[in-house]
């Protein structure tokens, strides 16, 4: 199928589910790359730091679409506004580029993602950095990979790094500069922040949490994420043999990801920033 002057793939409806969600990754990722590539404008959404491009319209439009032949009866929720009842129980759920400020500024670090979730819990994620060449996949009934070789948190301490504290470990984060202003949210990041031996912060969660399924980032903590900034790298840690965690503080959602010991730790360091 053509988008635009940028032609993409027609998938097989044969394909199984984790086959069609790194088709669809592949796929989108490189379509924005090519548009990119082509000249972009952006439009600003909640901050000059929030964006949208033509790219993630036209990518979202080709995940769409395809799942809308290939899986009729799946629901679809995505980043871009795509909403799609299904019928069957099961929702695909599109962030098609993830990271996009950094997309328009010509980092590599951006990625398209997408999960499956069904009624009780996220059953698959597919992460792909096209830049990069990184494509992560894992779910409920399939180990985590990263281009087709398994992964996992565990690295190659055997089994270590699931004890390794946060004290030890660098931790993956993002806060937007306005929400440092806000004691509720600030306190508590502050803390778990300060629990870590070392922070990034570079602009995709799903990049991010893909780096935490492989052991290049030891942890990942982050507020109010939504289903297409979470599931996806969600699905992968936890698929890597990875914790995950959610917790309440002062009113906002906080979202973990690592392994055990330091998920754990972070959970409490965040909730010590709560205010009674």
């Amino acid at each position: 199928m053509t988008i635009g002057r940028h032609s993409a793939a027609v998938l097989d409806p044969a394909l199984d589910d984790y086959q069609l969600a790194a088709a669809l990754v592949r796929e989108a990722g490189q379509l924005a790359l090519l548009m990119r590539m082509a000249g972009l404008q952006s439009q600003q959404k909640t901050s000059v730091s929030d964006v949208v491009t033509a790219a993630d319209h036209a990518a979202e439009e080709y995940v769409l679409s395809q799942l809308q032949r290939c899986r009729p009866e799946d629901g679809i929720l995505g980043e871009e506004g795509a909403s799609v009842q299904g019928t069957s129980g099961r929702t695909w759920v599109i962030d098609p580029v993830d990271g996009t400020y950094n997309f328009l500024h010509g980092s590599t670090y951006w990625c398209s993602a997408i999960a499956l979730k069904d009624e009780h819990d996220v059953q698959l994620g597919a992460i792909f950095q096209p830049e990069e060449d990184k494509l992560w996949l894992g779910g409920s009934s399939r180990k985590a990979t990263l281009n087709g070789d398994t992964i996992t948190v565990y690295g190659d301490n055997h089994g270590e790094r699931n004890a390794t504290p946060a004290a030890q470990l660098g931790a993956a984060t993002y806060i937007h500069p306005t929400w440092l202003m806000d004691p509720l949210c600030a306190m508590p990041w502050h803390a778990a922040a300060t629990s870590a031996a070392a922070l990034r912060m570079l602009g995709s969660g799903s990049c991010d949490l893909g780096r935490v399924a492989d052991g290049q980032l030891g942890c990942w903590f982050q507020h109010s994420c939504p289903e297409w900034d979470w599931l996806p790298g969600k699905a992968i840690v936890r698929a890597a043999g990875g914790a995950v965690d959610t917790v309440q503080v002062n009113g906002l959602e906080w979202f973990m990801a690592g392994g055990t010991t330091a998920v754990r730790e972070l959970r409490a360091a965040l909730e010590s920033g709560s205010v009674a």
